[in-house]
């Protein structure tokens, strides 16, 4: 793939300096009233009754919980144009509304690239929205806002594409760029929160503890109100669960991704309650500190939920059943992981995944094993070399059970699915399937499960059934030439290996006719579009889960679906389900047509969708820019955007096998009693290197830092011009809301690494250890000639902070926010001169 990229990128010499994209942009009430009303309005008549119909369904759906309250009061989505701008070293993002009104001007040099990420979308229900943190200095604003930038794309690929975009024009979080003047710096750093919230039980319930007695006492009305929660991540609203009847034991089974996240410090859980007729209101939350769990491994238990009070009075008012994983990775330049991937390469990535899983029992690296390979462009190579191995290899499984088993293969070919079909499943059930949700429909055939209803009410079930079964596979079936080149290719190999494999003769050809085809559908529906009938949720299709009469009808839709992808009309074992059989026969051919279809590549994946010709183009020229401009940047740098066109960031994922590795590999040799693998060995041997080598760079930065701080103290008046790293201004001044300078403290967070010469390992650190340390201020700001000369003493911090020299937020609200210079290298400066004003232009929200 990235050898057509290069030959499509031929021709454009030079880098555009405008971009322009349209998006719909979510605009809060709040901000709404700044801006003048469209030129075209609606008759009265029709707004009021709009606004009628508006009030009622609120009340009838009980639906204050989907609002954005955090988002100050409800919104509107709105079409918009964002142009950016690259003028010199700045970059500037407008965004007009109504087609000429400049809404805001965000200021992309002055913000770090932890600021500019991904949304979930648990906020609006809409995926594809890139959210975009700033504070007053760093954007332009026509309503005087503070709240998030949310930007939604009309496509996945377009989303990605601007957010690479978007951040090449930021900061990276970049350290010690004096120790490594060719790579531009000894590190980056990466962090991510994977949580599930699963379920939650005594909800509404308040209770006081006093010693062994609990006082347990439940509203009148328990059974009246709705649930759901929010997520603050250092008190940013983040995400946000779906509303829940508050009896019982809840069931949300909803996951949550934050990644490319800011130094963090506390995540914060809402729990809301709402009243059918009132407005909602906090019942407690749950206050979890991240700093205090060990990185890379998964915590799940249930978190009590405290309501609001004194310290001494605190009440618990239920618990929530949470899974929770931290990730911080210290990221070294790629260089480094060359032996490590020297290694990697040796061997089909997923004869390494089969030892990892099996041998060290370490399943949670897969996605990263994979995504290398993609990087590389060998993934579609090795998964058909392997699935060669599997089917050719002499098995002596019947051709009845054909990839129907969990092996390395099947778990391989659901992750590229995954990866590569998304947009392609959308397209497939999404709308259907929401509509389905929606209408709240129930099905149900088995007058064993009716409830006692008649025959004829369970003859309309069957053709309800019917009649949503053809929705389903008209709308699979219509699409079916959008299934991506990468995964006909696969479905192919599968397809033509048991052509070979399994050849008919003359006894059997009748059971061997339709088994390569069989084997197509044995992935593209066994593994991948039922199971998303089956659980909406997992896959993105809708939020949270199905209620349970809904949920039957899915799993009712889905045995038809799956049995017509077995090409066998008549295997029908229940009675009640014989009703479809009539629609199985009638949709077999069209059924074999699909699975040829999927299993067929294209030659040029590019050709046969002109009227895309235009989208392909802009896409081009924003690949082409971030390919001329990275070829300028330092190693470091260039390595923080994601590479085209995959947009995968690979330093990072071998940073996160390295560290899964070393963790696992000591518990594995620890229990072992048989002989050493000697290619793991080789293996384990090159992911210490990289560690050694990590911890090295960390080490030797925080000790510059801390001898420093220590020099710094017993110094009061610093040489205007510092000609080595010893000798370094004080903690910078900082632009406030009103205008002025400040001078202030600034801490650094808790993260991974233990000290050097630690007996622990560097994702086991002791929390009661501490290094005296001050971050480091490597940027220039674009404010620096406005900057007022400091001559003060800088203040000393002391953190619970082990090897890494990060700022950390301060728990901003929507008006303050850290700011987006902080711990930055040099960008701009020559990195072979002596450094003036290391410390001057770094700023903290």
């Amino acid at each position: 793939m990235s050898d057509t990229w290069d030959r499509l990128l031929t021709g454009h010499p030079e880098a555009p300096k405008e971009f322009l994209i349209s998006v719909e942009l979510y605009i809060s009430n709040t901000a709404g009233a700044a801006l003048r009303k469209p030129l075209i309005r609606k008759p009265k008549r029709d707004s009021a009754a709009t606004a009628v119909n508006e009030d009622n369904r609120l009340r009838e759906k009980s639906s204050w919980l989907s609002l954005n309250r955090g988002l100050n009061g409800i919104g509107q989505w709105r079409s918009a144009t964002c142009k950016l701008s690259e003028e010199g070293e700045r970059c500037f993002l407008n965004i007009y509304v109504d087609e000429s009104i400049l809404y805001q001007t965000i200021y992309l040099h002055l913000l770090n690239q932890t600021d500019i990420r991904q949304a979930d979308s648990s906020l609006f229900f809409r995926k594809d929205c890139i959210s975009v943190y700033c504070i007053t200095g760093q954007r332009w604003s026509s309503s005087h806002s503070t709240e998030p930038i949310y930007l939604q794309f009309f496509n996945s690929d377009s989303c990605s594409l601007w957010l690479a975009l978007l951040k090449s024009y930021a900061i990276p979080e970049i350290y010690g760029r004096w120790f490594f003047p060719t790579d531009g710096g000894s590190y980056r750093m990466w962090r991510q929160i994977n949580m599930s919230v699963v379920q939650g039980r005594n909800l509404g319930m308040a209770g006081t503890n006093h010693g062994s007695n609990m006082e347990l006492s439940m509203e009148a009305e328990a059974t009246d109100f709705d649930i759901s929660c929010e997520l603050h991540l250092n008190d940013i609203l983040c995400g946000r669960t779906t509303v829940k009847k508050g009896m019982g034991l809840i069931d949300w089974h909803e996951s949550f991704i934050f990644t490319d996240l800011p130094p963090f410090e506390s995540l914060d859980i809402f729990v809301w309650r709402e009243k059918r007729v009132s407005k909602p209101a906090i019942l407690g939350s749950v206050q979890i500190a991240l700093n205090n769990f060990r990185r890379g491994d998964s915590i799940e238990g249930w978190f009590p939920v405290v309501q609001g009070g004194s310290i001494i009075n605190d009440t618990q008012v239920g618990e929530l059943r949470l899974k929770i994983r931290v990730d911080e990775e210290v990221i070294l330049p790629h260089s480094v992981y060359s032996g490590l991937l020297t290694t990697f390469n040796s061997r089909n990535f997923l004869e390494w995944m089969a030892d990892f899983e099996n041998k060290l029992k370490l399943k949670s690296i897969s996605t990263q094993l994979m995504c290398v390979a993609i990087a590389k462009d060998v993934i579609i190579e090795q998964v058909q070399e392997f699935a060669s191995r599997e089917v050719n290899g002499g098995t002596s499984a019947p051709h009845q059970t054909l990839f129907r088993g969990n092996t390395i293969l099947t778990k391989v070919m659901e992750l590229c699915m995954s990866w590569y079909g998304k947009p392609f499943l959308e397209a497939s059930i999404g709308n259907v399937l929401r509509r389905l949700c929606v209408e709240k429909v129930a099905i149900e055939v088995d007058p064993m499960r009716s409830g006692g209803k008649s025959a004829k009410d369970v003859e309309r079930g069957v053709d309800q059934l019917i009649y949503w079964c053809q929705e389903f596979w008209n709308q699979i079936y219509s699409v079916r030439r959008e299934c991506p080149n990468e995964l006909r290719k696969l479905f192919e190999t599968i397809r033509m290996l048991v052509e070979q494999r399994y050849r008919p003769e003359s006894s059997s050809a009748e059971l061997t006719w339709d088994l390569p085809k069989q084997s197509v559908s044995a992935f593209c529906f066994l593994r991948f579009i039922v199971p998303a009938i089956l659980h909406p949720h997992l896959f993105g299709l809708c939020p949270g889960l199905p209620s349970v009469p809904v949920k039957r009808s899915l799993t009712l839709i889905a045995k038809v679906i799956q049995s017509l992808a077995n090409l066998n009309a008549s295997a029908q074992k229940e009675v009640y389900m014989r009703g479809v059989k009539d629609f199985l026969r009638d949709s077999l051919p069209a059924m074999v047509d699909y699975l040829i279809v999927v299993s067929t590549p294209i030659g040029d994946p590019y050709s046969f969708n002109p009227e895309e010709a235009v989208n392909r183009h802009n896409r081009l020229n924003v690949v082409n820019s971030l390919r001329q401009r990275a070829n300028a940047m330092s190693i470091l740098d260039r390595e923080a955007i994601s590479v085209t066109p995959h947009l995968l960031d690979v330093p990072r994922h071998l940073a996160i096998i390295t560290s899964a590795v070393i963790r696992n590999s000591k518990q594995f040799h620890a229990q072992s009693t048989h002989q050493a693998d000697p290619i793991l060995e080789e293996f384990r041997a090159k992911c210490s290197e990289v560690e050694e080598q990590a911890l090295l760079r960390v080490s030797q930065l925080a000790t510059s830092i801390s001898v420093d701080c220590t020099q710094q103290t017993k110094v009061h008046d610093y040489p205007s011009s510092p000609t080595s790293p010893s000798e370094k201004m004080p903690s910078p001044p900082i632009l406030t809301s009103s205008g002025r300078w400040d001078q202030r403290k600034i801490t650094r967070p808790s993260t991974a690494p233990p000290p050097s010469g630690s007996s622990d390992s560097r994702h086991g650190f002791s929390p009661d250890s501490s290094v005296d340390l001050t971050p480091l201020a490597f940027t220039n700001s674009p404010f620096e000639s406005h900057q007022p000369k400091v001559n003060q003493s800088p203040q000393m911090v002391h953190m619970k902070a082990p090897l890494t020299d990060s700022v950390p937020s301060l728990g901003a609200n929507n008006d303050t926010r850290q700011h987006p210079a902080e711990g930055l290298g040099d960008v701009s400066d020559d990195l072979g001169k002596p450094k003036r004003g290391l410390l001057k232009g770094v700023f903290r929200r």
